[in-house]
């Protein structure tokens, strides 16, 4: 590597620095200035998401859609659940649910779906009845009875908020680019999962994804929010940087099949051990194909 090319590392390395660390925080005056970016910073940032490369279809020789869970209690899965309390926490740090639910109240995030196939939109109005739960107290209903205003202070009410979410549910496509020669992954929706927030404070309720979007759609957004890095906090990564690039542990649940895309659950029950070799079978099965290009 000659000179031009170290200097050229130097100035990428120096760049990185600048658009993901916390804007302005060593330069700011007052604290309402951290986190806002200098004209001269804006003039060099150039920070977009990474752009997919257009895919032929003749290009994908081979390809399996698979659903994964990520369960947020595996400490490498963290940066997609924490911060779960946001009182005493910078604006700049979010979880992901955070993330996706402010930009679906705000609009950045147009479309919402009922499932992982995208077929029916949901508003969020639709999904109310997910999130919220608003229940009366018995000393409410006895003020009802006796013909009585309802207080507020006997009005029950239960929101879903990111401390809740338990998984998420992702959709992939795993494909052979025959014109690059490599297995490639493309991620296609992703879906916060909680328990049912009508039985949420009771034992082994059951668990729901609460809506699903689609991850193309919500790239810009997810590029814009930053997940902590827990080796380097001056270099955050964005969160489509982290699901794009797998920076996570996922289990495949499902892949499509002739019955209909019938989850691993619904032909293993009651086997935990057994669903979790069949789940490492089926991710096999797909990395294999690959090897078995190369093989002769």
């Amino acid at each position: 590597m000659n000179f031009k090319h170290i200097i050229i590392v130097v100035i990428c390395a120096f760049m990185v620095n600048t658009t993901f660390g916390q804007a302005n925080i060593l330069n700011a005056k007052s604290p309402e200035e951290i986190g806002i970016k200098t004209d001269a910073q804006k003039l060099l940032d150039n920070d977009k998401p990474l752009e997919y490369g257009y895919v032929d279809d003749r290009d994908i020789l081979y390809s399996r859609m698979t659903w994964e869970k990520v369960v947020l209690d595996e400490r490498v899965n963290f940066p997609m659940y924490y911060p779960i309390d946001t009182n005493n926490i910078g604006k700049n740090r979010r979880s992901l649910f955070d993330v996706l639910m402010n930009s679906v109240k705000s609009g950045d995030i147009a479309n919402i779906y009922d499932d992982s196939y995208f077929t029916a939109k949901r508003t969020l109005k639709d999904i109310e009845a997910a999130l919220v739960r608003v229940d009366t107290t018995e000393l409410g209903i006895e003020q009802l009875n006796a013909g009585e205003e309802l207080s507020g202070e006997y009005i029950d009410r239960r929101d879903i908020t990111a401390a809740d979410i338990v998984e998420y549910h992702i959709k992939g496509l795993w494909y052979f680019d025959k014109r690059h020669g490599e297995l490639k992954y493309r991620l296609l929706g992703i879906a916060p999962v909680a328990p049912d927030v009508n039985f949420i404070d009771s034992d082994n309720v059951d668990l729901v994804p609460l809506f699903w979007v689609f991850f193309p759609d919500a790239r810009e957004v997810l590029h814009e929010a930053k997940a902590f890095n827990n080796e380097n906090s001056a270099v955050p990564i964005t969160f489509d940087h982290l699901l794009n690039s797998r920076r996570f542990n996922g289990y495949i649940f499902r892949e499509e099949n002739v019955q209909g895309d019938r989850t691993i659950m619904e032909y293993i029950s009651d086997n935990a051990l057994m669903q979790l070799l069949e789940s490492n079978r089926v991710k096999e099965k797909v990395r294999d194909f690959e090897q078995d290009m190369w093989s002769y």
